[in-house]
């Protein structure tokens, strides 16, 4: 009884919020993303998804090594590249990106994918900090083109408007002109399929989600407008993780990236200096973020790509001279291209 009475206290709680964001905050600008789910909504996957939640996770069970670990509710995008990125694992649905990657250090997937920047949206949140927190190896790369559809509870009538829409923060930014454009209120959650559990769950015909198209037909949603995203081009980038590194041979037909991490020296030029090695040698340099390591905003980190493995004397001479002018240098992984750069 008092759990249900929690549940029924948290419902209004976000009506009465939704309400008052819609009345004095949201109106002046339709473009921010407001987090209005609670607790109580936001610990575990949403009643629609939990079934479909629980077979792949019996069936991962069964074979833990073939199990591949996701973020998000059946019918995510993740859940999609897992599916298309190894054709022969077993998806394994967790809820936060913490938990996918648990999964593997517990033995209970023998790899995780995780998405870690969009050519639309930028950098995934947080991935930065929980790969090299994580301990374990990049392995593999997979881009995917990424559509998303607009869809609620039918049947809908012409005259039918959606005032919010519920979708993860990357969705929610990838379609942003596309609902400023509609009027409609972003809202966030966890995964782009588990807004669509949402959605079901919450029975509001005035409440979308933006989601895969599977995720209609898997909660029962009827979708009205399809290929939401503001881009035609675009592309996510996941990456597959595993417990152990790979380590592969240096083959000029076969190209392979290496990502790893770096924090410089507090000093005049340090970046400069430890990013001369790379152009002295010849290493291509795709990828190279910075990102704050605790709360002194001293201590910059940086998060790299580069073409190239280690044992190709270019490549080991750069990461040297680089690692020289760091306080820390870690390689992430070396892994075959999922595509050709430059």
């Amino acid at each position: 009884m008092q759990g249900e009475t929690h549940h029924q206290l948290a419902h209004e709680l976000q009506a009465f919020t939704f309400a008052f964001a819609q009345q004095h905050i949201l109106a002046p600008c339709r473009l921010s993303v407001w987090v209005l789910a609670t607790p109580a909504i936001m610990h575990s996957f949403p009643e629609p998804a939990l079934a479909l939640v629980d077979d792949l996770r019996k069936a991962a069970a069964n074979d833990p090594a073939r199990a591949i670990a996701f973020q998000g509710s059946p019918g995510a995008n993740s859940h999609r590249a897992a599916m298309e990125a190894r054709p022969d694992a077993l998806p394994l649905p967790c809820f936060s990106f913490e938990d996918a990657l648990d999964a593997v250090k517990d033995g209970r997937a023998g790899h995780a994918i995780i998405p870690i920047e969009n050519s639309q949206h930028g950098r995934v949140a947080d991935i930065h900090f929980l790969l090299p927190e994580s301990g374990l190896a990049i392995v593999g790369e997979y881009f995917m083109p990424i559509h998303h559809a607009l869809m609620g509870i039918g049947p809908r009538g012409p005259n039918a408007v959606f005032e919010a829409a519920y979708s993860h923060p990357q969705a929610l930014g990838q379609s942003r002109t596309f609902l400023r454009k509609r009027g409609i209120v972003p809202l966030s959650y966890a995964d782009t399929a588990g807004a669509a559990a949402h959605v079901k769950e919450r029975g509001d015909p005035k409440l979308g989600a933006i989601a895969p198209a599977i995720a209609a037909e898997l909660y029962g949603l009827e979708i009205t407008e399809e290929n939401v995203e503001d881009s035609d081009d675009n592309m996510t980038r996941f990456v597959i993780l595993a417990d152990k590194p790979t380590f592969l041979k240096v083959e000029r037909d076969q190209p392979a990236m290496t990502t790893f991490v770096f924090e410089v020296k507090n000093i005049p030029a340090a970046l400069y200096k430890a990013m001369g090695g790379f152009a002295t040698n010849g290493v291509n340099m795709t990828k190279l973020e910075s990102y704050q390591h605790g709360t002194s905003f001293s201590a910059t980190r940086f998060y790299a790509d580069i073409i190239g493995v280690p044992g190709d004397p270019a490549v080991d001479r750069a990461l040297e001279e680089c690692a020289f002018h760091s306080k820390e240098l870690r390689v992430l992984g070396t892994y075959p291209q999922g595509r050709k750069r430059g």
